[in-house]
């Protein structure tokens, strides 16, 4: 067992110091629900609404008060719901609008709220929109963004500019019937809105009402940086290229090839989100009721700050923190995963809220990118950590990612690399197989005989109905957690974290005298730690909580000075008074 000496690396943070009451936003947990993987209700092998509305009472169970689905509106499925053709209308294979309607009130019976996944930038090469614009229709022609090609020395038409799509390859699309390139900054079958026409920023923002008025409340807000282009006025009238990055050199067809200046985190984007707030301001004027704006950004901390609102104008409840995703893994140190965990809280105004997120559909599940051993301390930062809380549908059980083949796999992302070999690598298909209930065919998820992705290997052992019969799972800390995160030094308290060695990251919550210290381990190694380095942290502390290979039992008395941890162990403990 070694003992350990403190790295300097302390943050504390005043949550405030008065019971206030908060905002049902600000204390929930919210639950991404993946539809097409949660549960199949009629056996097609995909997730559908009626199923979601057959789990609500587990989302109660372990904790949760709101979800948020990834995109049921009607679609082709190229980007399987990110591809929109009708913003107003649910799409056939997750039922009808009659489903989505008792979801609603089956909901509102459990006193759980529904967040959609609004998916702004772009609509679908097969929607009506897009129909009326190739037959010449000049309202929804410019609804899109549309550009001439360049001829070439051969006499060959080519794309306006060097402009890549996030999927690879060009970002521009030919069509005859108008003889003009369409941007699409993701897969073809995505054409972007072009927000410089008032008519699309009215048409999105009746898409808010036409679903404030169904009951959701609120929108998570897809890939909002990639909202606005350049004007093209400001460049004599033509696109400008953009500028090569020095990455991936060696494959010119990566999105990271380029540094895209002129076609993500334009100024009037941050506008764009304040406007939208103000038809929920609008929404909370008539019935005082708030309807939360999560936004999807992968930025900067001083762009991702400025969603939250500028000067006199409001912006998003949550511009999303995905610092626990895109800055650390599981080959991080204690003091990497401090600094990743400080940085929002950091940068964030005074008066607004971080926001913890491990995990979501696009990325690798938490158990796959750390370790299944530290999936209940990546919880409990997510859980206990001042601000609010985000979990994705599986996390709380410990899923890992599953085996899509080539042959299986469906994600564009994966199928335009055009490589069998190492299209995982792209692939988001391994962290969307279908939800794990039970030991039961296809883990309880559907009665088919194939499902739209394959279930992941080992559902037999790892699954909600296993979990819930055995005292120590990741399932019963989660719900734990969920309970502990209701008390006032975590609702309300402060927060201070170190960095207790290369391995061991703590952080501290406290409250009119209540004291919580946790701390999670993420590597093998054990060791012997002096937790009176925190102040007022002295004495005998309670074991509150343990992740699930701990061998420390819930109310084990520790000496603050000499407390052992082992290997990959997490815990929270409570200062005896």
């Amino acid at each position: 067992m070694k003992s350990v000496y403190l790295l300097p690396l302390l943050l504390v943070l005043v949550q405030g110091n008065s019971e206030t009451e908060k905002e049902w936003w600000e204390t929930t947990i919210f639950y991404q629900i993946y539809p097409r993987s949660f549960m199949d209700s009629d056996g097609d092998g995909i997730g559908d609404l009626n199923g979601i509305t057959s789990k609500l009472e587990y989302l109660k169970e372990i904790g949760v008060g709101a979800t948020w689905l990834s995109p049921m509106f009607s679609s082709p499925m190229y980007d399987f719901g990110y591809d929109i053709a009708d913003f107003y209308d649910v799409h056939h294979e997750y039922g009808t609008m009659e489903d989505f309607e008792r979801l609603i009130a089956k909901a509102n019976e459990l006193d759980i709220k529904i967040i959609l996944d609004l998916v702004p930038n772009h609509g679908s090469n097969e929607s009506e929109w897009f129909d009326k614009a190739l037959q010449g229709d000049e309202k929804y022609y410019d609804y899109f963004v549309w550009e001439d090609g360049v001829v070439d020395e051969n006499g060959d038409m080519q794309p306006p500019n060097n402009w890549l799509s996030v999927f690879r390859k060009s970002a521009w699309e030919y069509r005859e019937e108008v003889g003009k390139y369409y941007l699409h900054q993701f897969v073809i079958g995505q054409p972007d809105f072009n927000y410089r026409n008032p008519d699309v920023v009215e048409e999105m923002k009746n898409v808010i009402r036409f679903w404030f008025d169904k009951g959701v409340a609120g929108f998570r807000i897809d890939a909002i940086a990639h909202l606005f282009e350049v004007d093209k006025e400001d460049f004599g009238g033509k696109y400008p290229d953009e500028p090569i990055s020095g990455n991936n050199l060696d494959d010119p067809l990566n999105y990271g090839y380029l540094n895209h200046i002129y076609t993500t985190d334009q100024q009037e984007t941050y506008d764009m989100v304040y406007q939208w707030r103000d038809v929920y301001e609008e929404y909370k004027a008539k019935d005082d009721f708030s309807r939360v704006m999560m936004v999807e950004i992968y930025a900067s901390p001083q762009k991702t700050m400025k969603y939250f609102g500028e000067g006199d104008r409001i912006g998003a409840h949550m511009p999303f923190n995905f610092a626990l995703i895109s800055d650390v893994n599981g080959e991080s140190t204690a003091a990497e995963i401090k600094y990743a965990v400080d940085k929002f809280l950091t940068f964030k105004p005074l008066d607004k809220l971080a926001n913890w997120v491990t995990g979501n559909h696009d990325n690798n599940r938490v158990a796959s990118r750390y370790s299944p051993k530290i999936v209940d301390g990546m919880n409990m930062l997510v859980l206990l950590l001042p601000g609010v809380a985000v979990t994705y549908m599986g996390e709380e059980i410990g899923m890992v990612d599953g085996y899509v083949s080539w042959e299986d796999t469906v994600d564009p992302s994966g199928c335009n690399t055009d490589d069998p070999i190492n299209y995982w690598q792209a692939s988001r298909d391994p962290e969307r197989t279908p939800f794990q209930w039970s030991s039961e065919k296809n883990a309880g998820f559907s009665t088919a005989d194939k499902t739209w992705l394959p279930v992941a290997e080992g559902y037999e052992n790892l699954n909600v109905e296993v979990q819930r019969d055995v005292e120590r799972s990741h399932l019963n800390v989660y719900k734990a957690l969920a309970q502990l995160r209701s008390e006032p030094a975590f609702r309300y308290g402060r927060y201070e974290s170190v960095a207790l060695n290369g391995d061991v990251f703590a952080f501290r919550r406290w409250y009119n005298g209540e004291n919580y210290v946790i701390l999670v381990n993420f590597r093998d190694e054990s060791y012997t730690i002096d937790l009176s380095y925190f102040e007022n942290v002295n004495g005998e502390l309670e074991v509150v909580l343990t992740s699930i290979q701990s061998p420390k039992n819930n109310g084990d008395m520790l000496n603050a000075s000499a407390v052992e941890i082992v290997g990959s162990e997490s815990f929270v403990v409570k200062v005896k008074a």
